[in-house]
């Protein structure tokens, strides 16, 4: 048995008989664990386990469907184990009725109480009233002493534009964060939890924006989500540059058309 499985069981206080490694991870590690007593859980590492917690309880809390959290400390997250008998391509419309619902949930501000991480790529959410000053400061500038000086001359010229390109006070929906096909968990047709959230008060068309960077949802999902604002299309670009820089970082020079690409649609 792994540390992983052995403190997710003692932080459950029961005993630990079996262990299946989950994959799925390209950051944390996973586990699905069976207890003595016949419970099941899934146990994650990763960056801050009780912030993460904190993220899916505000998830659930708005109505949208998250793993309950069983118990967290400083170095493993415990939830539930959900059902994932389905595939998304079937579950379109129960994923825009989830992020609809995500998104109504508001705040005043911008940014989240902590900071927090992909791995070694900090996620800064020091909370603004500004959304331009957001999104240019902890969201695209941050990533200029990462990458070499021709992209971030290009990085730059975009934050300058910013007022020409997003919304200044767009409303402060609570945003997933990393909303991708892979942290969407189906049973049937129906989203049973959205998990790895990387959460935060922002614009709600960047949760779409991440949708589209790897595929595009299928018109049931457009649907259910509801009406969209008037261009749309145009900020999907701006919003998708931020996760291709996280990747561009994270994994390498294999990102790095994509960063590349998205900036010759946004024209900088």
């Amino acid at each position: 048995m792994s540390l992983l499985g052995k403190a997710g069981a003692e932080l459950l206080g029961g005993v630990l008989v079996s262990e299946t490694v989950l994959h799925g991870g390209d950051i944390s590690q996973l586990a699905h664990i069976k207890l003595e007593d016949g419970r099941e859980a899934v146990v994650k590492n990763g960056p801050s386990p009780r912030t993460e917690a904190a993220m899916l309880a505000a998830i659930s809390e708005s109505g949208a469907p998250a793993p309950a959290v069983l118990a967290a400390d400083e170095h493993v997250l415990v939830m539930e184990v959900l059902p994932d008998s389905g595939s998304l391509r079937n579950a379109w419309a129960d994923l825009g009725i989830a992020l609809a619902t995500l998104h109504a949930r508001r705040a005043g501000q911008y940014g989240w109480s902590e900071d927090y991480a992909f791995g070694p790529v900090a996620i800064v959410n020091d909370r603004a009233e500004d959304w331009i000053g957001f999104w240019g400061d902890k969201r695209l500038l941050v990533n200029v002493p990462h990458v070499d000086g021709r992209l971030a001359r290009r990085i730059e010229r975009l934050v300058a534009d910013l007022p020409n390109r997003i919304p200044a006070q767009p409303a402060a929906a609570l945003l997933h964060g990393d909303m991708w096909g892979g942290n969407i968990v189906v049973s049937d047709d129906r989203v049973s939890g959205l998990i790895d959230p990387a959460c935060y008060f922002g614009h709600s068309e960047v949760d779409l924006a991440m949708l589209n960077l790897f595929g595009r949802p299928g018109d049931a999902f457009y649907d259910a989500y509801g009406a969209l604002e008037p261009g749309y299309e145009e900020r999907l670009t701006v919003y998708q540059l931020w996760p291709a820089l996280v990747h561009l970082r994270l994994f390498g020079g294999g990102y790095r058309p994509m960063v590349e690409g998205l900036l010759q649609q946004i024209g900088v």
